[in-house]
């Protein structure tokens, strides 16, 4: 599996997250702090958008940091992925990802 393959699945190399940390992309920043902070509710700012993968090293976005129940559960239990866990398709903590993202749920098999 590839490294930058998330905790859940998710292809870190299609985040807009990952890509604007890459290629130093202001307005990507800003346009994904303003989506994801209306999607969360939540104040994120373009300063937030930065992240070089979840399984990786370096630095994160404070929601992958220290925020994603999906991220917390699989480093409590040691897992690589949520593909090491035996619950992974009746789990609701990473379901809603892979209901909605088949591609995970294939990534997170291979």
């Amino acid at each position: 599996m590839k490294d930058l393959i998330g905790y859940c699945g998710l292809d870190c190399e299609k985040c807009d997250a990952y890509l604007a940390t890459l290629h130093d992309d202001q307005a990507l920043r800003e346009k994904t702090a303003k989506l994801w902070a209306e999607l969360n509710n939540a104040p994120i700012l373009p300063e937030h958008i930065n992240c070089q993968g979840c399984r990786v090293e370096g630095v994160k976005t404070v929601f992958c940091d220290q925020m994603c129940e999906i991220r917390r559960c699989a480093l409590k239990r040691g897992a690589a992925t949520c593909g090491d866990c035996p619950d992974l398709e009746s789990c609701p903590t990473v379901g809603e990802i892979i209901s909605n993202y088949p591609e995970a749920l294939a990534n997170l098999k291979e």
